[in-house]
């Protein structure tokens, strides 16, 4: 051992015997802690004296309990904190840094080193930093420069100075594996060491790997919307989650964990990521798809088609009389265009057009649709929208006192009493005495008595139709959004421009979806849309920060919406657009329509060429299957290249495939991806392949990421890496349609380490565009 090497050794080792130190105190702080919330929780009530006989009583009562809150909340606080300092200590017994810089300020005399790792350390005295947190001020350095000139940037303003030295370490379990200097890049050899293993269950947070573009979307703090286009494999995904363990460790002040929401691809990419934060030393923000969202807002009333479905279709009907069709219909509904028509079709509901749903007690109608709708449209129409439809709730709610007072004499009421048990006699007895304000004395005479619990009656039956007016369940929504496509010309007063060729046959299949009480999938966010213009926006200003992740997926239409549903947060978007896949892809969001959400001056776009999850052979090929790929720069891991099997039948490609996995199995791959194109054609797949050991198949309801041999559609392969991928037909029979060369590229940008392609029959034309000498072939 080289005595630098020793004298880091050491350091280390000093290090180390101060994790340790400070883990036992702290685990003897957080156990004492738990046990005084559970003592003040148990004896809460002991401590607070209840006297409300007068006015000043009172007032030291709720004095009393606010104390007693307080001494609860502080130590839960408390106990929440020692435990997450705990947690992240002993994160750093395995791995306690993993970088160093040598920086001298400007105006001192010496360099001061500074070690970097996931969490902040000090001496027991408290006063001098053994480790800095990778998302301190001064860490920036580590990432952003390469010895020379350097500056960071704090609250008090910008530090300059000079990076002397800078390097990179592995330990592990305290001890030195290995020690870099580096320049300019972030340790490669390092990266190749991290890149260069199998990929385990969850992503991995590779802080110590960060490059200097990387950095820039982690540490980016101004405007409303950072767009953030990065090649397959850029490490993208990586980046935005350690952002959102920075901006939570900025601005830790007023800023939490909850406040945040993460728009994932799926409910299998949330379980891939769901340990990232917490490697990182922060809680996990909420995670939904969008799909969920949707789903949550209209499954009480529709049928909903999930966007796989709608995929699953466009996958597989493109020979049927309906597909040109619903593909046009699809389209439409994803632009901009169409959300500007509905905001247009709404104003027009000021005039006429709207619908309403009548009222009914008992079997009886006590308001109808045209008395509500004639009532709408008379009322004084200088107000707003949203004030008349408040004035006609009013209106509604005084037609519920009117049937309330009518009905007290109908023979109904007095049968209703009599039916009432011993214990719901009591239980209106006692409500009575105590919410209305009755004696027992006037309760004792009979018609008093009869009255009042009449009046309960009543009002509970009433109840349904009171929240139905209440919550505006009385619009008719559906048939508000239904008139659009009633008739083919009907649309033409709210729509710039000409509709589609298609439009006649898209207002029969949405009708009759509609009458189904189901919804395509790309109905649904217009439907939502005209339900929140109509009723008022349910915005949620707690969220202060939204990611969305494979934003090409998302049409413009739903990315109108997002900005409306979520008007307090900032947003990180981040995408591929050579992974757009969805059937809306020629109205795809892209850097215009995204900035056109908050404006130039509110956005800031980072675009990550480099790729590092695949060798340098299969980033070479993938390249070249979309435009541009040429700007995509490979990381420099050497591999195999990937190869192409031609195959005359099912049976042999099968039998191949099987023998192949047994191959790879051999060769120490823990994840190896069979990937199909459609779902469909993954079922087909695995039940010919179910003699192969462990195999799985993955499905759009799946929740868990596998790991292990799976069978698996394209579209649920995305952002999501494999060592080893199988494209289990790359023919011109399956991947022939020039709408289909993306998802054939997803698919394969999905290998690390090895790509294996297998046609039966003629290959897909794609493969023409490749580099000859990126592929090789298997002539069987």
């Amino acid at each position: 051992m080289n005595k630098e090497l020793r004298q880091e050794q050491e350091r280390v080792d000093s290090v180390m015997e101060t994790i340790t130190e400070l883990i036992g105190k702290l685990e003897d702080e957080t156990v004492r802690r738990r046990q005084e919330v559970v003592d003040i929780r148990k004896h809460f009530w002991d401590e607070v004296k209840v006297n409300t006989d007068t006015f000043d009583d009172y007032l030291e009562t709720i004095i009393s309990l606010r104390q007693q809150a307080q001494v609860l909340s502080v130590s839960q606080s408390t106990h929440k904190q020692a435990f997450k300092r705990l947690s992240a200590l002993r994160r750093m017994q395995e791995v306690p840094y993993f970088g160093r810089i040598d920086f001298i300020e400007e105006g001192a005399s010496a360099a001061e080193r500074v070690y970097i790792g996931i969490s902040t350390l000090t001496d027991t005295s408290g006063e001098n930093f053994l480790i800095y947190d990778w998302r301190a001020p001064i860490s920036s350095i580590y990432y952003d420069y390469p010895p020379g000139p350097a500056e960071y940037a704090t609250p008090g303003g910008v530090i300059h100075g000079k990076l002397e030295k800078k390097g990179q370490y592995i330990i592990r379990g305290g001890i030195i594996e290995s020690m870099f200097d580096t320049s300019l890049t972030i340790g490669d050899e390092i990266l190749q060491q991290v890149l260069g293993k199998g990929t385990d269950t969850h992503m991995r947070s590779i802080v110590a790997t960060i490059q200097r573009e990387q950095n820039r979307i982690i540490r980016h703090d101004r405007g409303r919307l950072l767009i953030v286009q990065g090649a397959a494999g850029s490490g993208k995904t990586s980046a935005a989650l350690q952002r959102i363990a920075y901006l939570l460790y900025k601005y830790r002040d007023r800023l939490k964990a909850d406040q945040i929401i993460l728009f994932s691809p799926n409910s299998m990419f949330n379980s891939y990521v769901s340990n990232v934060l917490p490697e990182l030393g922060e809680e996990n923000m909420q995670q939904v798809t969008f799909q969920e969202y949707l789903y949550h807002r209209l499954s009480n009333t529709f049928q909903v088609e999930d966007p796989y479905e709608q995929l699953e279709y466009v996958l597989t009907a493109s020979d049927t009389s309906s597909y040109q069709t619903r593909a046009a219909s699809i389209r439409f509904k994803a632009s901009t265009r169409f959300f500007e028509t509905l905001k247009t079709y709404r104003q027009s509901l000021e005039l006429s057009g709207m619908l309403f749903k009548g009222i009914k007690f008992r079997g009886k109608t006590i308001v109808s649709a045209k008395q509500i709708a004639e009532r709408f449209y008379s009322s004084d129409t200088s107000l707003r929208f949203h004030n008349r439809l408040e004035k006609l709730m009013e209106w509604l709610n005084e037609r519920m006192n009117e049937v309330e007072k009518h009905e007290l004499t109908k023979p109904w009421v007095q049968e209703e009493i009599e039916l009432l048990s011993n214990e719901d006699y009591q239980k209106a007895y006692t409500y009575l005495l105590k919410k209305r304000g009755l004696t027992e004395e006037s309760l004792n005479n009979y018609e008093s008595e009869i009255e009042a619990l009449g009046r309960i009656i009543i009002r509970k039956k009433l109840k349904p139709l009171r929240e139905r007016i209440r919550t505006l369940r009385f619009v008719d929504i559906k048939g508000i959004y239904k008139q659009l496509f009633t008739e083919p010309t009907r649309i033409k007063p709210w729509i710039e421009g000409n509709t589609p060729e298609e439009w006649t046959d898209i207002c029969l299949s949405t009708v009759k979806m509609l009458d189904e009480d189901k919804l395509f999938y790309e109905d649904a966010t217009p439907f939502l849309l005209l339900k929140e213009l109509i009723q008022g926006f349910q915005t949620n200003t707690s969220i202060k920060h939204v990611l969305v992740d494979e934003a090409q997926d998302y049409s413009p239409f739903q990315f109108e919406f997002l900005k409306r549903l979520f008007p307090s947060a900032k947003m990180t978007v981040l995408g591929d657009f050579n992974q757009a896949i969805f059937a809306h892809a020629s109205e795809m969001v892209d850097f215009h329509t995204l900035t056109g959400l908050y404006g130039p001056d509110e956005t800031d776009a980072i675009n990550l060429t480099r790729s590092y999850r695949s060798t340098r052979p299969i980033v070479e090929f993938t390249r070249g299957l979309v435009p541009g790929g040429e700007q995509i720069t490979p990381f420099e891991r050497d591999g195999e290249k990937p190869v192409l099997t031609q195959l005359s039948d099912h049976a042999e490609l099968h039998r191949c495939i099987a023998s192949k996995v047994t191959d790879l199995q051999n060769q120490q791959y823990n994840t190896i991806a069979i990937i199909c194109k459609s779902a469909a054609e993954s079922t087909a797949a695995y039940e010919a392949l179910s003699n192969v050991k462990d195999i799985k198949l993955i499905k759009s309801s799946s929740l868990e990421y596998e790991q292990g041999v799976v069978v698996i559609p394209a579209y649920l392969a995305k952002g999501i890496e494999f060592d080893a991928v199988i494209i289990y037909d790359a023919s011109a029979q399956v991947y022939g349609d020039e709408s289909l060369r993306r998802l054939f590229y997803t698919a394969c940008t999905r290998a690390m380490h090895q790509l294996q392609l297998y046609s039966v029959g003629e290959p897909s034309p794609f493969l023409l565009s490749v580099a000859p000498e990126s592929l090789l072939l298997n002539l069987t």
